[in-house]
């Protein structure tokens, strides 16, 4: 994982004394609220309204005419499809479509395109085979805004098409009956932040003339998946149609995510929305991934468990493939990397391979981003055919990056933090330069975390913990809080789980607690006993043999007094040396170490024979200052150059026991002490 720059809210601490005795909050709790901008009576209370109030569906412009015709069509048994998409807020609003409309007797059918050979949203060949089955009425969900050609085309079979997406709109609207859209300039709804299932749920509510409380009653659990896989903020509607469907799928689920829970191995846990994205949302979205998305369809609509349990293990068997493919390509995208220096310091990673697989570049894309701290393309050529997807980090707009270099590129889209593209294989050299000038043009931008409230151990309870359940369910817009514990001392380091995660103990004065450390092992480890650290922690619940406890969750950890602003500004230096880019005398002589600096880096590679940490981690084990990490990186590169060290797995083998070198032959030194005589 990527070094990030820890930053901390700033709370008015009066501001949040204040709101928690007009609410009855704990302190914590109204310290969240007023670090994430809530402190308004009205939102306060909204916020924790256990009986929201759901705005009136015809609200959204042409609501009216999507219920007139699906009303129509259910009414003289014409032929409607529903037409959706293969991630899992796709899936999901397909599922709660057809499944409302079956309940009302339509005659009704599905189409899910597939990711590879279709693609995203409507397809000319698609709707061919829609009207040749009779359709005469197509409604989409979670797509359809840009389908300008392709309703066209639809129209001229004589078919008609109800559009409900929420995907942002472009300059023209589709010639459809009815564009129901909540992001239309001439749509004013006071939120309109909803996911595709979401927008489907608001015409399927104004199909049931406003009454939202029994369409939840039936379909909360599946609406509220999609919207959490789909990764909106979970604010007003979105907040609480995730609270009503976190309930469902505790209480009763229906027979394909009971099935699910099960499969996933969490069906005695009370989950939460956390738990919602890493058990059961996962496992929808790989059936579109790696096999076909009408699998997971075909889940959600199982009408008894065993069927549901026979189709669940299917899905979950997409997911274990996902989880091959994802690894197989995150380990050939992570050893081309490291093998290109250019490519590993530019400012923008762009890694390209054969045949990878379409439905999970994505995700190593994310992990890749994560891993370097930089934003990150991924492409997979099929023949002459490239296809892209990207991932970036906050202050950097991959999408805008991307449009810069649109006149290289057969298609693009998507957001500010993840996009996709095509481009041909003759012009992605030229891609990759050309969108890491543009990155040049911008201020140097790097990986943050956000903490929102520094916390003293002492306070951590059952208390504290049962306080911060009050603000679930979490998700974008409304994330687990993150607390900030600096200066403590790390006691003891136990294996735990088989060794794949640790159990650590740490103090502060006279307070002790135990943190855990997911997904690590001893050996990943780069702390020791005794070293004085920072963490940025969670703070859960866990139920243990009927008793309640506080448990800490370790997100991030770092050693104690290291500056991050200089750490950064020194990395980004080094970076700029070994792209090649003009340097200062000052920054020459700034990165050239010194005889003394590099014998001591020698040393200290000697001592551990073999190093599997970062460069921060030597550093400190080294006692130098952090403002000299560009140095320290110089010095490994020379002493690489001098056949000194050598790499293996991205760690450094110390390989230069009783070798004598002549610092004199170093290229790296001499032309680091020709760029010294002047202004470079």
């Amino acid at each position: 994982m990527s070094r990030k720059k820890w930053l901390t809210a700033h709370i008015d601490k009066e501001l949040a004394a204040q709101v928690a005795e007009n609410h009855s909050l704990d302190p914590f709790t109204a310290l969240i609220l007023v670090s994430r901008g809530i402190t308004e009576y009205e939102d306060v209370e909204e916020f924790f309204d256990s009986d929201f109030s759901f705005c009136d569906p015809f609200l959204i412009v042409d609501m009216e005419k999507a219920v007139e015709r699906i009303e129509k069509a259910i009414n003289n048994k014409e032929k409607i499809c529903v037409f959706g998409d293969y991630d899992a807020d796709g899936v999901t609003a397909t599922a709660l479509m057809y499944s409302y409309l079956s309940s009302r007797q339509a005659d009704v059918i599905y189409y899910i395109p597939d990711r590879v050979s279709e693609g995203y949203g409507m397809n000319c060949d698609a709707i061919t085979t829609l009207h040749e089955k009779g359709v005469k009425l197509i409604v989409t969900v979670d797509n359809g805004i840009s389908a300008i050609k392709e309703i066209a085309y639809a129209n001229s079979l004589g078919m008609e098409t109800v559009v409900t997406d929420h995907h942002q709109v472009g300059e023209k609207l589709p010639d459809a009956v009815a564009v129901i859209d909540p992001h239309r300039e001439d749509c004013n709804v006071h939120f309109k932040d909803w996911a595709g299932v979401g927008v489907a749920f608001k015409v399927v509510c104004a199909l049931e003339k406003g009454d939202y409380l029994n369409i939840l009653d039936e379909y909360a659990d599946i609406i509220a998946v999609g919207t959490i896989a789909d990764v909106v903020d979970l604010k007003d509607e979105n907040r609480a149609i995730v609270k009503y469907g976190v309930s469902k799928i505790n209480k009763n689920p229906c027979y394909g995510i009971n099935a699910l829970r099960q499969i996933a191995g969490v069906s005695e846990k009370k989950l939460n929305a956390v738990g919602v994205t890493y058990s059961l949302a996962p496992r929808i979205n790989a059936a579109g991934r790696i096999e076909s998305a009408t699998t997971a369809l075909k889940l959600l609509l199982s009408d008894d468990l065993i069927t549901a349990l026979q189709i669940g293990e299917q899905v979950d068997l997409c997911n274990r493939q996902r989880h091959e493919f994802e690894n197989e390509i995150m380990e050939s995208a992570v050893s081309h990397i490291e093998g290109n220096e250019q490519l590993r310091n530019s400012r923008v990673i762009v890694v390209c391979g054969e045949d990878w697989h379409h439905g999970v570049i994505g995700i190593v894309a994310a992990r890749i981003t994560e891993k370097y701290g930089k934003p990150t393309i991924v492409i997979t050529f099929d023949g002459d055919e490239g296809t892209g997807s990207a991932r970036s980090i906050n202050g950097f707009s991959v999408y805008d990056a991307i449009k810069s270099c649109e006149d290289l590129l057969t298609h693009f889209g998507g957001h500010t933090l993840a996009a996709g593209l095509g481009v041909k294989r003759e012009n992605v050299g030229e891609f990759f330069v050309k969108i890491n000038e543009y990155a040049a043009t911008l201020p140097e931008t790097v990986p943050t975390l956000t903490l929102d409230c520094k916390l003293n151990p002492a306070y951590i309870d059952t208390s504290l913990a049962l306080s911060l359940e009050s603000l679930e369910p979490y998700g974008a817009g409304n994330p687990q809080p993150l607390f900030g514990i600096f200066g403590v001392r790390l006691e003891s380091i136990r294996p735990v789980g088989e060794g794949k995660h640790l159990r650590l103990t740490f103090t502060k004065g006279t307070t002790q607690f135990v943190a855990m450390k997911f997904s690590t092992t001893a050996d990943e480890f780069q702390f020791c006993e005794g070293d004085t650290v920072d963490l940025a922690v969670r703070i859960d619940k866990n139920e243990y043999r009927g008793e309640t406890k506080a448990a800490v969750q370790i997100r991030d950890m770092r050693f104690s007094g290291v500056d991050d602003e200089t750490l950064f500004k020194s990395q980004a230096l080094y970076e700029k040396y070994k792209r090649g880019e003009s340097i200062s005398s000052h920054e020459a002589r700034f990165l050239t170490p010194t005889r003394d600096f590099l014998l001591g880096v020698f040393g200290i590679l000697k001592q551990y024979k073999c190093w599997i940490y970062d460069i921060e981690t030597l550093m400190v084990r080294a006692k130098c200052p952090v403002e000299r990490y560009c140095t320290m990186c110089v010095a490994i590169d020379v002493l690489f150059e001098m056949g000194l060290i050598k790499y293996k797995n991205e760690h450094i083998i110390f390989d230069g026991d009783g070798k004598k070198s002549d610092l004199s032959k170093s290229e790296i030194l001499n032309k680091l002490n020709s760029l010294q005589g002047g202004e470079g």
